[in-house]
Order: C-alpha cells, then sequence, then structure tokens
C-alpha cells in the first residue's frame, strides 16, 4: 500500500510544518501539532459524471430500517429500541467500569441470531476467553480477532461482512498511513474515519470503545464525537455494584434515557426496576434528614431518596457539600429555605446532601424533596416512611409542578408510597388510586406539612 503524503497541523490556528514542533511558530500554542494525512487538491472542473445532483426534500423516501435488538434491555433501552445498521457508537468510561465486560455481553447475544466481529486490540485471545468464560459465553459464535492495525481490521470486516462489529479499544487502533504513535490525535481521528465511512457504505453498526482523560472527558479529537451516531458514558462508582449507562449524543434516539445494570461474579444484569436500587430500607421517612425525590430519566420515573446533613458550623465560613446534586441549586434551595420558609439557622450550619446509590438528580423535579430533607435534618424530625415529594421551587418560594406528573406518581405508588406533596398547577392529576396528593403553592406549606407527618 503506498505511504500517503503527510505534514503536521496546528490544531489552533492551522499552521502546516513538514516535521513535528513542540511550539507552533505561528500562534505560539505548544504541542498543538498534529499529523495529518495530506491530499493533493482535487481538479476545479468536474467531469459530467463527478457533477452532484441535487434532490428536493419533499421527494426523498423514507424507509423503514429494522434495528437490530442486541438482546440486552437495558443497552437497547439507551441506544431508542436496538443499533441502526450502519451506525457508529462510541462508549466511553473509567478503567475497569466495565465497558469490555459490557460490550462482550451484548456481542454474545447478538450472536446467537446474527454474525458479531470482537476486535480486541488490548487483550489476547486468552484474556477475552476468560471473560467470556465469566459472562458463560464459552460457546459463542462470536468472531475474535486481537489486532490493533486498522487495515487487518478493515480486511476482515471485509471477509466477515458481520451486521455488527465491537473495536476495544479506538485508542490502540493504528494505521500505517501515519508514522504517529497508536493514541495520537491523528492515529484516533483518521482510524475513526475510516471505520465510520466502512460502516456507513455497508450497513454494519460499529461499536467504538473510547477512553477517558482523568478529568472524566473522552480522550482523543473533540471530532470524533461528532463523527459516531452516537455517545453513551458508562458510570459508576467501581467499589459499588451499580451501573449507568447514559447517552450524551444519540441520532436515533433520546439522549435522556438511562440504563441500569448490576454487576455480578457473572458480569452485568440488566435491572428492570432501579427504584429499588436508590431507595434504602428506610425510605421516604424513618429518620431525620430524608425524603424520596421521583425523577425522570427520558421516559423512565425513578425513585430515588435525598439525604441531608446540617451541623453547627465550627468554623467562619460554612461549608457546602453535595454528592449527585447540583451544588448551585442546592445553595438556591438554602438561601430559598431561609428568606422564604423562616429557616434562619442555616446561615449558621454546615449542610451535606447525597442521593443514595449513586443517582444523578439533576432536574428542578427533585428541589421539594431536597429541600424537605434539608428542612427534616435542621429540626431533627423524621418525615413520614410513605410520604415523596415532586416539585420545583423558585426563588420566591413558590412550589411548581413539572412534566408527566401521571407517570411519576403511578411509579411512586407502585413502590408503596401512600402520599405525594407536589406543586400546585396545572398538569396536576386531581387523583391517583391508592395516593394521597397533598398539592401546595410555598415551600413553607410544603416542609409544614411534611415535618407534622411525624405524629400522623
Amino acid at each position: 500500500m503506498p505511504k500517503l503524503k503527510t505534514s503536521h497541523v496546528c490544531q489552533q490556528c492551522g499552521y502546516q510544518s513538514p516535521k513535528w514542533l513542540g511550539r507552533c511558530p505561528e500562534c505560539g500554542t505548544w504541542n498543538s501539532l498534529v499529523e495529518e494525512i495530506t491530499e493533493e487538491a482535487p481538479s476545479a472542473r468536474l467531469r459530467e459524471t463527478e457533477r452532484a445532483l441535487t434532490t428536493r426534500l419533499g421527494e426523498v423516501e423514507l424507509e423503514d430500517v429494522p434495528r437490530l435488538a442486541t438482546g440486552v434491555e437495558e443497552f437497547d433501552r439507551v441506544l431508542g429500541g436496538g443499533l441502526v445498521p450502519g451506525s457508529v457508537v462510541l462508549v466511553g468510561g473509567e478503567p475497569g467500569i466495565g465497558k469490555s465486560t459490557l460490550l462482550l455481553t451484548v456481542a454474545g447475544a447478538v450472536a446467537r441470531r446474527a454474525g458479531v466481529l470482537y476486535v480486541s486490540g488490548e487483550e489476547s485471545p486468552r484474556q477475552t476467553k476468560l471473560r467470556a468464560v465469566r459472562l458463560g459465553l464459552e460457546q459463542s459464535a462470536v468472531e475474535l480477532l486481537a489486532e490493533t492495525r486498522l487495515e487487518s481490521v478493515l480486511d476482515a470486516l471485509e471477509r466477515l461482512k458481520p451486521p455488527l462489529a465491537v473495536i476495544d479499544s479506538i485508542q490502540v487502533m493504528e494505521t500505517q498511513t501515519l508514522e504517529s504513535a497508536p493514541g495520537s490525535i491523528g492515529q484516533v481521528r483518521a482510524c475513526a474515519h475510516e471505520l465510520v465511512r466502512f460502516a456507513k457504505a455497508t450497513g454494519c453498526a460499529v461499536v467504538l470503545v473510547g477512553h477517558v482523560t482523568k478529568d472524566g472527558s473522552l480522550a482523543g479529537p473533540k471530532v470524533l464525537e461528532h463523527l459516531v451516531d452516537a455517545v453513551f458514558s458508562f458510570e459508576g462508582d467501581p467499589t459499588s455494584g451499580f451501573r449507568l449507562l447514559r447517552a450524551a449524543k444519540n441520532r436515533f434516539g433520546a439522549t435522556n434515557e438511562l440504563g441500569v445494570f448490576h454487576m455480578t461474579a457473572e458480569g452485568l444484569e440488566g435491572v428492570a426496576n432501579p427504584s429499588e436500587l436508590f431507595l434504602s430500607g428506610q425510605a421516604g421517612g424513618g429518620a431525620a434528614g430524608c425524603m424520596v425525590a421521583v425523577t425522570l430519566e427520558g421516559t423512565r420515573p425513578l425513585l430515588g431518596e435525598v439525604q441531608a446533613l446540617t451541623s453547627p458550623c465550627g468554623l467562619g465560613l460554612p461549608r457546602r457539600r453535595t454528592t449527585g446534586l447540583d451544588v448551585n441549586r442546592v445553595s438556591m434551595l438554602l438561601a430559598v429555605l431561609e428568606r422564604r420558609a423562616g429557616l434562619k439557622q442555616l446561615a449558621q450550619q454546615d449542610v451535606f446532601v447525597s442521593s443514595l446509590g449513586g443517582l444523578s438528580m439533576l432536574e428542578p423535579g427533585a428541589d421539594l424533596a431536597t429541600a424537605i430533607a434539608i428542612a427534616s435534618s435542621l429540626n431533627d424530625r423524621p418525615t413520614r416512611r410513605t410520604d415523596a415529594a415532586i416539585g420545583e421551587v423558585g426563588l420566591t418560594g413558590e412550589v411548581r409542578p413539572v412534566s408527566q406528573m401521571r407517570e411519576r406518581l403511578r411509579e411512586a405508588r407502585r413502590m408503596g408510597f401512600r402520599r405525594c406533596l407536589l406543586g400546585a398547577g396545572r398538569g396536576v392529576p386531581e387523583a391517583i388510586a391508592g395516593m394521597e396528593l397533598m398539592t401546595v403553592r410555598h415551600l413553607h406549606e410544603a416542609v409544614g406539612l411534611a415535618l407534622a407527618a411525624e405524629s400522623a
């Protein structure tokens, strides 16, 4: 294969150099020159057969392309129903979080019905086999290739023509057309571009495993996220058994869906009822500083427990710490509780707020439960075990309803909750069978009702 001409291009100003330089002489940026393939400029005049033809939007015919269901329900949920033929999905996550375990499970499930090529660039076939035995896939029909050269991978894909290919990982792939080391910006971009081109031309769905940097962002050039059709983030505490799959980008589905997995000795298992994971044994009350919120992840309502702890400040500046909640949102709720709900003592209290089980509660629907949990801890008065709260809190202290209230309330009722405090307004159902709805208009009113429940 003839070697292509390359040059080093500054990613900031576009300066080109025949060799690598540590500092760009044009803009002065350090370590910004990346090796790229230099192509000769095409002729300005196009032949008759090369001229582009336009099509009116109204004349474009839509085809109902069936998705490839992987058989892993939580993975299909985040995808939007399955893999679209010709799509490219990037899955990133911390080292050891379980990316390879997840995708080998997906590959094994798809291999029962269709061909799959699993390219392992970081592990030997023996290491992959050991993982497959643990997952119960020792007799799987998955085609395994331990290779890092892109040209060899593309050759195998063209011979096998599988409906699904898994590349683990894109950071170790290298093409012979570039002299830079594997994992460099130029190599990652060139390899990803060729794999995307192959997927679009053949209809093979490609799943790429991506590394992350120390700040949690996907490693490699930012253009990598633009090239692919979907970007998934596999999250979770390595010391915990729970894993969350989120979509940051999805051209064929919603970006706010959530897949929940439980890591066991036999591999990852999908969790059909994730609300149970995020509730403690005394969920909904029983201890001061606890309140249950009903949040929404895509189309799935989830119940999560908010725990708050207030303690007299021993220093001049009170501390505010959060886990799973936005610290700026919690600071706003503390100010509203102090000024609008009469809790003046909060100015001299250290406040710690956390969501149980690693669930991220970033939507406004968790405001009311968070505020009640803080007030409960400050007054050392527990709420009722069967209480939940749904509502957004404004700066004036008003409590407003949020979207999809009926679905949230039905999930709370299914999990055994009997009463729910929620904001009054449009979209609030008049009644839910087996549940008492307590509509409130102000935070002061909601706190009073929740803390009075102890004697109820």
